[in-house]
């Protein structure tokens, strides 16, 4: 006879993680032109739309993980942000692809100290701790999984969480995302 307290943990251990891809915004999703906070200013990368629908066709979660220092810079509100993230998620369903399952920013920058964001210091890239954030609250399986950033702080962060980091340098992220499946 199983004690019903094992056989809890038992199926909790079978909880299947998934394949996830984490994605840097600016300069990955859309064009980094600097302190992007609202729709206007979003301009896609190209085959970013089509590479989300790709990743969620192939079974992956997909999130967005992002240093927005112009939050501890007072350019701009963490409402913004957020606004801004929800149409993102709407544009993407739009289009027919897929959406991002959850989105990480960091509002903090140390040249710009602010006791309201002193506890999300570590998220800050190359820390990991926005993706570490994610890998607790979501069934991520590390192995399968990997970062797309366009930012050596991007692959740091990406290596300090133990998954793999690929450097973007623009053009299509769909051609990029479908070299890093194959080769996977």
């Amino acid at each position: 006879m199983i004690d019903p307290k094992l056989g809890n943990l038992f199926m909790m251990s079978k909880v299947s993680k998934s394949p996830s891809v984490f994605l840097d915004r600016d300069g990955v999703l859309n064009k980094d032109i600097g302190y992007v906070h609202k729709p206007s200013q979003i301009n896609w990368i190209p085959g970013a739309k089509e590479a989300v629908a790709l990743l969620k066709n192939q079974g992956y979660l997909v999130f967005v993980v992002t240093n927005q220092s112009g939050i501890a810079r007072g350019l701009y509100t963490e409402d913004e942000v957020e606004y801004l993230h929800a149409w993102m998620n709407k544009e993407l369903l739009k289009s027919g692809g897929g959406s991002i399952d959850d989105f990480r920013y960091s509002p903090y920058h140390p040249a710009f100290e602010n006791v309201t964001y002193a506890n999300v210091k570590n998220w800050r890239k190359p820390s990991p701790g926005m993706i570490l954030d994610i890998i607790e609250k979501w069934p991520v399986d590390n192995l399968r999984s990997f970062l797309i950033g366009d930012r050596q702080s991007d692959i740091e962060a990406a290596e300090a969480a133990n998954i793999a980091g690929f450097l973007f340098n623009g053009g299509s992220l769909l051609t990029f995302v479908e070299a890093i499946l194959a080769s996977r």
